[in-house]
């Protein structure tokens, strides 16, 4: 949908984020510093063994069953010159795949003795085996999740695999990691999946109460966290959001689609907020919140996260599901959480995401859901550009 760049009505929609902090500062202080220390500091603090989780989806369950702490594995963030990743890779792959190699030549990731991959897409399949040369000392694991998880062989294939990968992970550490173990795990992460749908609940019913920055940071954090300490801080949280005395501002609701595996500079979140819009649903940060419900607490804790993967996960560009097309999934999450628009979002070179776009796009076209195109990349610094675009696309919905 085209926006008006003339209006007379036309304005800056800026909101300082500084008055919408959380009531108890020390919590989102708190998600800040965990994050600002990166996998480096979680390891430390954990005092144990640590493996790193590529996005986007993990069965951190099993690492945590076996006393190792997942901590997620996000690239750098444009937090590094790539001095050594460039000669690894082409260069028209996305920023993640290379920073992420590049933090291990840095050593930058002091105290992850594992990294574990998975089949998102043909760069994620690479980067295993390049890492697999390059440090042979760290325990390098691939997961093959189904490429159809609807069919009848589906649920037996993914037991297989991730029985698999407990008996990888149990040989590397030289522990026995037993169901009642994983079990517990499960539990752990199906208290902190729970809390981090209540948050995006409230966003959806009440997004005055809690801004994008506050929520993304929230979430997050428990990338580098025990479960157990995340369920603390989003508890406390939520006490606190519930609480906030809140008005209700000029703006749009969006849902922003396709930043599932590289998230986006913490400032671009910030801008789409400040240019006039209320972001009621993402896919920020899926693989910790993979799961649309809780994976079974009884029975076969193998079974049950296999289950969970084929039959109770979220739709998404690494995971295709034929009897629920993706973008049909999404116009129907327009319709339910009355959102305005959608904000597309995808890292530059990101193939699954830009392929979806294209059905994506139709699909808006189809239903006149108002939508926008913005890619980014780890190293984007000025937003310039994107505000503009964001706020002329929010006032064309606002003053129509």
């Amino acid at each position: 949908m085209g926006a008006r760049t003339n209006s007379p009505h036309r304005r800056r929609i800026e909101v300082p984020l500084t008055a919408m902090a959380i009531a108890h500062p020390p919590i989102l202080s708190r998600c800040r510093e965990v994050l600002a220390g990166g996998p480096t500091e979680a390891a430390r603090r954990w005092k144990g063994p640590a493996i790193g989780c590529f996005p986007v989806y993990s069965p951190v369950e099993i690492f945590h069953a076996a006393g190792a702490l997942p901590i997620g594995i996000f690239g750098a963030g444009g937090s590094v010159e790539l001095t050594h990743a460039d000669a690894r890779f082409q260069s028209f792959v996305c920023s993640i795949a290379k920073s992420t190699l590049e933090l291990a030549f840095q050593k930058r990731l002091e105290g992850i003795g594992g990294m574990v991959f998975h089949s998102i897409c043909d760069v994620a399949r690479n980067l295993a085996s390049v890492y697999r040369r390059n440090f042979p000392d760290l325990f390098i694991d691939y997961i093959h999740f189904p490429q159809n998880p609807t069919s009848s062989g589906s649920l037996d294939y993914t037991s297989a695999e991730l029985e698999r990968v407990r008996r990888n992970i149990s040989v590397w550490l030289e522990r026995k990691i037993t169901d009642d173990a994983l079990r517990e795990s499960i539990r752990a992460y199906n208290r902190s999946r729970a809390l981090m749908r209540r948050l995006y609940q409230m966003r959806e019913e009440s997004p005055e109460r809690v801004n994008s920055v506050e929520a993304y940071q929230l979430v997050r954090a428990g990338t580098l966290l025990p479960p157990q300490e995340h369920v603390e801080l989003l508890e406390a949280a939520l006490a606190d959001l519930e609480r906030r005395a809140v008005k209700r501002m000029d703006r749009i609701r969006v849902i922003v689609e396709g930043a599932f595996c590289e998230q986006p500079p913490m400032g671009l979140i910030e801008v789409i907020e400040r240019a006039g819009c209320y972001v009621i649903d993402d896919d920020f940060v899926a693989g910790w919140r993979w799961f649309a419900n809780d994976v079974a607490e009884t029975g076969d804790p193998i079974r049950a996260l296999a289950g969970a993967y084929c039959r109770q996960s979220r739709p998404s560009s690494v995971r295709h599901d034929m009897t629920r097309p993706r973008h049909e999934d999404l116009a129907k999450r327009v319709r339910e959480k009355n959102a305005q628009a959608v904000i597309f979002a995808p890292a530059k070179f990101c193939e699954p995401a830009l392929f979806d776009y294209v059905l994506f796009r139709r699909v808006c076209e189809r239903e006149k859901i108002p939508h926008l195109l913005l890619e980014f990349e780890e190293k984007m610094w000025t937003f310039e550009r994107a505000r503009n675009e964001i706020e002329t696309f929010a006032e064309s919905l606002l003053f129509e």
